[in-house]
């Protein structure tokens, strides 16, 4: 499990942050800091994962705390302001969220900071690892190794398993983003699919679970490399 620490001056604030990480199994709020000092005191004694910091609070901005920091969390700035969002990259943050954060913009913060702390930490095939998909108002927990693949339609996107479908309202680019690299591809512009369910490939189309699925014409090259096909 991902552990984290928030730090904001907004009592508020941080009342999302721990709701919305309540929701989520994928993480584990530590402690929540309104003092900026504090939190480095906290942070010089315990090691977390991840931090959500604001930026402008007394005594040090959020800016200023992260280049204290050695080694480095992951951090996901929380602000009202968006014009440091050029200088937090630099800063190599992971994520930038605009107050009020969303729960679907947090949650998609959250898969993205375990995506990078899975690739840092590579343990094997992990059979339990698993997602946090938003469907309307459902959140589904669904497990990497169900997900058969995923086909685009107009603003839409299905992640299709043997037990059932998920329709998702995302960006087919953030989604790709949020799986594993070594266990999914992308063989069209409208496709992604789990490697380990390919059972047959042809020239133009492919086989997983029974289903074709088309692989584009820019693609196929990348696909046959990747997975050793002459």
């Amino acid at each position: 499990m991902m552990t984290c620490i928030a730090i904001d001056d907004e009592p508020k604030a941080l009342e999302v942050i721990e709701r919305y990480c309540q929701k989520i199994s994928l993480v584990s709020l530590k402690a929540t800091f309104r003092e900026p000092l504090k939190a480095i005191g906290f942070l010089n004694r315990e090691k977390v994962d991840l931090i959500f910091l604001d930026i402008n609070m007394p005594d040090i901005s959020g800016m200023q705390l992260l280049q204290t920091l050695t080694p480095r969390p992951m951090i996901i700035f929380t602000t009202a302001y968006s014009q440091y969002a050029v200088e937090s990259y630099e800063l190599n943050a992971l994520d930038y969220l605009l107050k009020p954060v969303t729960f679907e913009r947090f949650l998609m913060a959250i898969n993205k900071a375990a995506a990078v702390l899975s690739a840092k930490n590579p343990t094997g095939p992990d059979e339990d690892a698993a997602v946090f998909i938003k469907s309307g108002p459902q959140t589904y927990r669904v497990r990497i190794n169900e997900i058969l693949y995923l086909e685009k339609n107009g603003n839409y996107i299905t992640l299709h398993r043997k037990d059932g479908n998920i329709l998702i309202r995302e960006n087919m680019g953030d989604i790709f983003d949020l799986l594993p690299a070594t266990d999914f591809i992308r063989v069209h512009k409208s496709y992604i699919v789990g490697i380990r369910h390919i059972t047959m490939i042809e020239v133009h189309q492919l086989l997983v679970n029974g289903e074709k699925i088309p692989i584009g014409s820019t693609y196929r090259d990348s696909l046959r490399d990747r997975l050793g096909i002459p």
